[in-house]
């Protein structure tokens, strides 16, 4: 009988990718995918560490693995950024943790398995090694896939703890980019989202000197892979967006016009203290040469609330911002303290009420904004990636149109992993009901 293994994946994309890429490891040497976690031989927890209330979870699924060894026999093992940042705390406070396997080690996780003894597992996988990225990050039935093309980051923006836990930037080669491209172009998979901490920093040096950067990259690949229709790419900084990657975004239509920019704030003294590298200004021109480019263009961001010495002015410019821009949709925060990054040693934090209270007013406000600008969306006809069934309707699909915007509508199971022409009738909430045309 083969041996069988059960994944919980937290936090980013990049975690969700590496994921997949051991699926594909435990399936190629003859592993068994668990209906649950019960029956499994291997469970393994792909952790975050980007805000606290992500590792106090991961503590949380810890306490109820430690009660089910007490009924069964598994090995449990943590890995991801909470593994790199943590290490050995984990293994002191949570004996039942088997092992401890860093963001640098995932790709010898199976080999360790097979090659060592269960009494010898131990922090020895959170020892530096240099990241390896993996050949295939999809599942055997996806029609989507999430493809690595750079790991790390450079920027060290004083609230984020991800340089210390993901390391410096490092980028794949265009060669081993477009390896996995063939693959999943074989496969049928008809989206792909480029990934990276910081994708447009990607910069591949040749050993003589020849450069490629994500625009040189982006042309490669539209060069050479006719079969997949739609390219994405997260997550982009907002001083790293040149001028011919915008223009390349408006010239091909296989490359998607959602661009996710994380502007973080509004405010020029709250953004020079998170070390964003751009002030207000700068990131505004930036946002009206993309319009005036990009026909279409979905722009959604990323709002970091509360950040320490956050005065109620620094709140009103960060609004303004919003208002001013327009975006789609944001992913909104508020700030969480991270020990070992420069902002945990700042002394003028908010309270935490201060932080919730701000946080509630800017998501309100951009309700407002990515209703408004939904709306005016209504009775227009997109193509649509139908990517499942709706959790609602049984009888409705799921689709996300190139903008990045969910679409549900009656149709049969048929179009699942399969483009479709949908009218968008009406909105509800964030999501639109449509017909297929």
């Amino acid at each position: 009988m083969n041996k069988k293994y059960w994944i919980e994946t937290y936090g980013c994309q990049m975690n969700f990718a590496e994921s997949k890429a051991l699926d594909y490891d435990f399936d190629s040497r003859g592993w068994e995918k668990a209906d649950s976690p019960e029956e499994a031989d291997l469970v393994l927890l792909n952790t975050c560490s980007v805000r606290q209330t992500a590792e106090n979870r991961i503590w949380g699924r810890i306490g109820f693995y430690k009660h089910l060894k007490e009924e069964k026999d598994f090995v449990l093992g943590i890995t991801g950024c909470m593994a790199e940042r943590l290490k050995k705390e984990i293994k002191a406070k949570a004996p039942a943790v088997d092992m401890v396997i860093g963001n640098f080690n995932k790709d010898i996780l199976l080999s360790y398995l097979e090659n060592h003894d269960r009494n010898f597992w131990n922090d020895d996988l959170v020892e530096d090694r240099e990241y390896a990225f993996r050949d295939v990050h999809v599942g055997e039935n996806d029609f989507k896939a999430l493809v690595p093309i750079m790991h790390g980051c450079n920027n060290f923006c004083s609230y984020c703890i991800v340089p210390y836990v993901r390391g410096r930037e490092v980028s794949r080669s265009p060669e081993s980019v477009l390896k996995e491209l063939y693959t999943l172009e074989e496969k049928g998979i008809k989206e792909v989202t480029f990934l990276g901490q910081n994708v447009n920093s990607y910069n591949y040096i040749y050993a003589d000197g020849r450069k490629v950067s994500f625009t040189g990259l982006l042309r490669i690949v539209l060069e050479n892979i006719k079969g997949i229709q739609w390219f994405r790419f997260i997550s982009s900084h907002p001083k790293d967006v040149p001028e011919d990657l915008i223009q390349i975004i408006a010239d091909e239509e296989r490359v998607c016009s959602h661009i996710h920019l994380a502007v973080q704030h509004g405010s020029d003294s709250v953004l020079k203290r998170m070390n964003r590298g751009y002030t207000r200004s700068g990131f505004l021109k930036l946002v009206d040469f993309m319009k005036t480019r990009i026909a279409d263009l979905s722009l959604t961001t990323d709002l970091l609330i509360g950040f320490p010495g956050e005065s109620p002015e620094d709140l009103a410019l960060t609004i303004d911002l919003m208002e001013e821009v327009g975006f789609d949709d944001a992913f909104t925060y508020y700030y969480n303290p991270r020990e070992g990054t420069k902002a945990f040693s700042f002394k003028d934090a908010l309270p935490e009420e201060v932080k919730r209270k701000r946080l509630a007013e800017v998501i309100d406000v951009q309700r407002k904004i990515s209703r408004n600008i939904k709306r005016k969306r209504v009775g227009k006809v997109e193509q649509v990636l139908v990517e499942g069934v709706s959790r609602n309707n049984s009888n409705e699909l799921l689709g996300r149109t190139s903008r990045n915007e969910m679409v549900v509508f009656p149709a049969k199971k048929d179009f699942i992993g399969e483009f479709a022409e949908v009218l968008l009738k009406e909105l509800q909430g964030n999501t639109y009901r449509g017909v297929l045309v």
